[in-house]
């Protein structure tokens, strides 16, 4: 198969194919991948290439050799804004790994109000089948908006309906109609039923070229009633499959358009095409095999806790955060799942506390520990101009839709990052994002004008970005407020 090259074996007789992108990307490629959309941070990305690629080399090693290798979780360290959310983000959608972001403080100890840290397994399982029910979607597409364009069809011109109705045991078991039904074969039902299927090949044909999208259409859905169980998948109970299988489902009639209608009835057919049990089953074991768990603010919950106040449950959820770490059995409403194999990469600025004020245990499974390097004026002009889709690039779209060309002159662009170190460096350093507020602040009025005051063309240049933010950025006080 295309793509594919071999098996790669898991349990006893299961086996997963796959993608060749993600099972042979060495180091250095995922390195490559990652300097398209992050400027900077060397360290930290082979540091996350190295993890990754380990994944791939234990796959390739005997059963019981796998089950002794865990996966190193990191600890990255740094200001916001430098890249560390963006590195983990983007190295999970590079493997295609299921993967969550998770803040630490969001989590309370046993006892208090609030979430337990096992709702970040199950978080992580719901991704995962999303995803693998994407990718079994994306495979019958052709079939269910084949299936779904027939329905419709069948809605705006229905069969000729053949003969009239037969005995009762007749038409339970498809048997003939009634004798008398005889005169069905006249010519003039014969020419009314070649002028319905000479519409319906006129209507098939308008469907496929989009051009009945806009008509309405009446149609029946399930009704779904998503707060079915809630709360109860803490205990692994699925209510809504539970009920699904006792209480017949409900549907309802509505008035969508054409367009509306071959989704919904697409997603239907596909939804039939599907077997869900390999799906979760799949789902599962990528979440088990694959999954990455970014857990941010992790410098939060560390130091000693106070014994009131916020600080209370500090060391508490420490404590419950360390055998999802560690490794333990969730159950989750598709069943246990396993987190020994998952990886953790968390983060924190650490700019009060330290690692080392973490409890030791869960020191220890954080064993690779990697620094980020604050922005410079380069790097964030670097960011205004390498990245795919950059910043400057994203602006330039946005006004391209009412028809402004805007374009970036070097010194323009060089006032830019020289503003935005300067904010950076005498109020808060919110690292990249203070581009993003700075850039809003620049193009403001011409954001706000453009759909009225068609311009052509404006140059964003030094004067240009100081008649806007000269006064600002000089005034400490105000750009506290502003920028």
């Amino acid at each position: 198969m295309d793509g594919y090259q071999d098996f790669t074996l898991v349990d006893e007789n299961e086996a997963i194919l796959l993608p060749e992108s993600q099972r042979e990307l060495t180091p250095r490629q995922i390195v490559a991948e990652l300097d398209k959309h992050i400027v900077g941070q060397a360290e930290a990305k082979r540091c996350v290439a190295v993890v990754v690629r380990n994944r791939y080399r234990r796959r390739q090693l005997a059963p019981e050799l796998q089950e002794e290798i865990v996966p190193k979780n990191i600890i990255m360290i740094g200001p916001t804004g430098v890249g560390k959310t963006e590195i983990a983000r983007r190295l999970a959608k590079l493997v295609e790994a299921p993967f969550i972001k998770v803040e630490a403080t969001k989590f309370t100890e046993v006892g208090y109000v609030g979430r337990d840290v096992e709702s970040i397994i199950r978080d992580l399982v719901e991704t995962s089948i999303r995803m693998v029910k994407a990718e079994k979607t994306g495979a019958v597409e052709e079939q269910a908006k084949a299936a779904a364009e027939l329905r419709i069809l069948d809605l705006l011109q229905p069969l000729p309906s053949r003969g009239r109705m037969g005995t009762a045991i007749g038409n339970i078991f498809g048997g003939p109609l009634n004798a008398d039904s005889g005169h069905e074969d006249s010519e003039e039902n014969r020419n009314r039923d070649a002028e319905i299927r000479r519409r319906r090949v006129w209507l098939r044909d308008q469907l496929a070229k989009g051009a009945l999208d806009k008509e309405l259409v009446e149609i029946e859905v399930e009704e779904s009633n998503p707060n079915v169980g809630a709360g109860l998948e803490e205990m692994g109970i699925d209510m809504s499959a539970i009920l699904g299988s006792i209480m017949p489902k409900k549907t309802k009639k509505r008035k969508v358009t054409i367009a509306e209608a071959k989704r919904i009835m697409t997603q239907e057919e596909a939804d039939k095409l599907i077997d869900n049990d390999e799906v979760t089953a799949l789902g599962i074991h990528r979440a088990e095999q694959g999954g990455i768990v970014f857990l941010d603010e992790l410098d939060k919950i560390a130091g000693a806790s106070g014994g009131h106040g916020p600080d209370v449950s500090r060391g508490g959820v420490q404590r419950d955060i360390l055998p999802i770490v560690e490794g333990c059995t969730v159950m989750t409403k598709y069943g246990p799942v396993k987190s020994d194999y998952v990886l953790f990469i968390a983060a924190g600025a650490f700019s009060m506390s330290k690692p080392s004020d973490l409890i030791p245990e869960l020191q220890g499974r954080f064993p690779i520990r990697v620094n980020l390097d604050s922005l410079s004026r380069e790097d964030l002009r670097r960011i205004l101009l390498e990245p795919e889709h950059s910043l400057l690039q994203q602006y330039q779209a946005l006004l391209q839709v009412d028809g402004v060309d805007t374009e970036f002159s070097e010194d323009g662009i060089d006032t830019l990052a020289e503003i935005a170190d300067r904010v950076n460096r005498n109020t808060e350093n919110i690292g990249a994002r203070r581009l993003h507020t700075i850039l809003e602040k620049v193009l403001e009025d011409l954001l706000y004008d453009a759909p009225e005051q068609a311009r052509g063309r404006v140059v964003v240049d030094r004067t240009y970005v100081e008649d806007k933010l000269a006064d600002i950025a000089k005034d400490e006080d105000l750009s506290r407020f502003i920028l």
